[in-house]
């Protein structure tokens, strides 16, 4: 996707076929899923265990890590055991400081992953100008060391992934290109011009961050690049890194994985989570589902149009300009509606699954931070008072008649709300109006533009609610803003989403995929979730999680808008986790240990902590991170402000006090009793 193109339908990015072991992946063959394990590589038991566990669930490649000669040693044990048991699925060896260890596994695994940011390079936080002249000698080091893997992959028939991290770029790509989706391209170029050169082509390559704003710009410049540099793609491994657990792992990562699969970028994917690798493979399962039952000659089944020019650029952010509409649009973050249309009875209480809290004694209202902003009731007027932030929002007809028309704002189709203004109906200062993405969107635009030239046409009081029912609802919603910008349009616009499917994660996937990307490319000003008639609106039952659900629908619906939000670094309410899934390298047990992290600090709205089993996750790959607690030896943590550290191997069991106090010294920390809220 060149900052000139959006893609307006479906159609797969063409790539090259890559052979691992048994399976192809790129050229059109169905995306593929994979996990990695978190035992120790030592452990050959274990590891061929869960390595089991794992393809039964359904995974497709399974990684391994191997940090040293022994592991990669170890990997042909491994490998000879589970051929013995009859499981024959590809393995591949997570490689980071160690190249004689990758040469190594690359005669025993069917495929190696290496960072370029770390395999050769060593990252130590130090801003170093380079001269050009320096620059070539330092690529002219890689190439002498990385040559001799990319000889033995090419003999061997092993594949390679090329996995530049977001915060592991090396000082020399951080001194040239920053700490950028450009410093990150150009980090795995380097690489795969030096296996180009060796005529070796069995290639994937990624391009993760723990922001999934980041990974997708640095995804799509990097399929651009390719196409512009060589003519040709090579395949796509999609992951968001260090997603975290429970229900903000998995809408992080379906932001920044589905966002792409929309495009038609992506070959394999994995979703990072801290939790056992096997958890992770059904939620790559419902992620890719839906791209592997596309016909693949779509477009000539259908003679569909899949692209169109942008307005705005998708490899950069940059907000639409919006007129201010009350709260909404302008600088305004975006705003939460709540459907609660289908509850007959509301009383105070019904406004406590969206985050406001009615005292009966106290006749008060305590308002949290995820409290939705406006709420949407259908025909039914609410008949009490209301706390001032919040609004209700119902159908025009009922707002004619309310008697506190002040606590309510009427929604109308297009059709209706012009009709309304030339019949000189009173108009409120806001006017949620319904526009479908599916309709002809040049008609649509055109007649909104039209409108919007007439003299007295309240233009400042209309707020757009954009929805689509098509399968390719993110493109369909996406060309409809696009039109707008073209036309000059700039009322804010709130999308909405609707889900059909049957389980709490086919939920987040849905609701995440259809909105993400437009907050990731600043197209929205507001969310609302909702479900249709077939969902299984109930069915929130959770197994074999580490964390406790919601039983309530509208609580639950909720938390996912202001979890979608959070994760696309548009509104932040919550303390952000970055954890890393786990592997053999991890020095501690991570879901444990970020559970507890979790329950101790999670009041902190917009601290960003990071928790990494150990230094190859930490502390480049937390990235952005306020606050990280990385594993440094055994019982031992290594406490960080930002990239530099505070304090030196803590013993484990006081290393959550010392974070704590870490956070009060820096002045970020709140008593559990100041819980952010206002009570009116």
């Amino acid at each position: 996707m060149s900052e000139n193109i959006i893609k307006t339908g479906y159609k797969r990015l063409s790539t090259v076929e890559v052979k691992v072991g048994n399976l192809l992946i790129g050229n059109n063959h169905p995306i593929s899923i994979q996990t990695m394990t978190t035992t120790d590589t030592m452990d050959t038991v274990a590891t061929v265990a869960q390595t089991i566990r794992c393809i039964q669930a359904g995974a497709q490649l399974v990684r391994i890590t191997a940090p040293s000669k022994k592991e990669a040693e170890n990997l042909l044990h491994i490998r000879n055991e589970l051929h013995k048991q009859g499981y024959t699925t590809p393995l591949v060896a997570d490689i980071h400081f160690t190249p004689n260890a990758a040469e190594i596994a690359a005669r025993i695994v069917e495929k190696v992953r290496i960072n370029p940011g770390n395999y050769i390079d060593k990252k130590k936080f130090e801003l170093i100008e380079y001269s050009d002249a320096d620059y070539e000698q330092e690529i002219e080091r890689i190439q002498q060391r990385f040559t001799p893997l990319v000889k033995i992959c090419k003999e061997y028939g092993t594949a390679m992934r090329i996995g530049t991290n977001h915060g592991s770029l090396s000082d020399r790509i951080m001194s040239r290109y920053g700490d950028t989706p450009l410093g990150m391209v150009e980090s795995a170029m380097e690489f795969l011009r030096i296996a180009r050169y060796e005529n070796y082509h069995n290639i994937v390559l990624s391009m993760k961050s723990s922001n999934p704003q980041v990974m997708v710009q640095a995804y799509r410049l990097l399929a651009d690049t390719m196409q512009q540099e060589f003519g040709i793609c090579y395949p796509l491994h999609l992951g968001v890194t260090e997603a975290g657990d429970g229900e903000d792992g998995r809408i992080k990562s379906a932001i920044g994985i589905a966002s792409l699969l929309e495009d038609g970028i992506g070959d394999t994917i994995r979703v990072s989570l801290t939790e056992d690798p096997e958890f992770e493979v059904p939620v790559c399962a419902d992620l890719v589902k839906k791209y592997n039952n596309y016909p693949k000659r779509q477009d000539e089944d259908n003679h569909q149009t899949f692209e169109e020019k942008a307005a705005f650029n998708p490899l950069s952010y940059r907000r639409r300009t919006t007129l201010p509409v009350e709260n909404m649009g302008g600088t305004n973050i975006p705003v939460v509606i709540a459907d609660l249309h289908s509850c007959d009875n509301i009383t105070p209480a019904t406004f406590e699954s969206v985050g406001c809290l009615y005292d009966v004694v106290t006749d008060k209202w305590t308002i949290k931070d995820i409290a939705a902003d406006y709420i949407y009731t259908g025909v039914n007027i609410v008949p009490f008072a209301l706390p001032g932030s919040l609004k209700i929002i119902v159908q025009a007809n009922t707002w004619l008649h309310a008697q506190h028309q002040e606590q309510h704002y009427p929604i109308f189709e297009w059709q209706e709300f012009t009709d309304w203004w030339q019949q000189g109906q009173p108009i409120a200062p806001i006017n949620f109006v319904m526009i479908n993405a599916d309709d002809d969107i040049n008609y649509t635009t055109l007649t909104i533009q039209q409108y919007l030239a007439l003299p007295q046409f309240p233009e400042k009081n209309i707020v757009f609610c954009a929805c689509s029912c098509s399968t390719n609802a993110l493109q369909k919603t996406r060309s409809l803003v696009n039109h707008f910008i073209q036309a000059g349009i700039q009322n804010p616009v709130v999308v909405i989403s609707d889900s059909s499917g049957q389980t709490p994660d086919e939920h987040l996937i849905h609701f995440s995929t259809e909105t993400g990307a437009l907050f990731l490319d600043g197209l929205a000003d507001g969310i609302c979730l909702g479900y249709t008639a077939t969902a299984a609106m109930n069915n929130l039952k959770i197994t074999g999680r580490t964390y406790l659900p919601v039983n309530d629908i509208f609580q639950f619906t909720n938390n996912t808008a202001f979890s979608i939000l959070q994760a696309t670094r548009t509104r932040i309410s919550k303390t952000e986790y970055i954890s890393c899934p786990s592997c053999g390298r991890t020095l501690f047990d991570l879901q444990e240990t970020t559970a507890l992290i979790r329950s101790k600090t999670h009041h902190l709205k917009g601290v960003k902590i990071a928790i990494m089993g150990c230094i190859v996750n930490g502390p480049g790959e937390m990235a952005d991170a306020d606050f990280g607690y990385v594993g440094s030896g055994p019982g031992k943590i290594t406490l960080y402000k930002g990239k530099d550290v505070v304090k030196r191997n803590v013993n484990s069991e006081v290393a959550l006090e010392e974070l704590i106090t870490l956070l009060k010294d820096n002045g970020v920390w709140i008593e559990t009793t100041q819980e952010t809220s206002s009570t009116i």
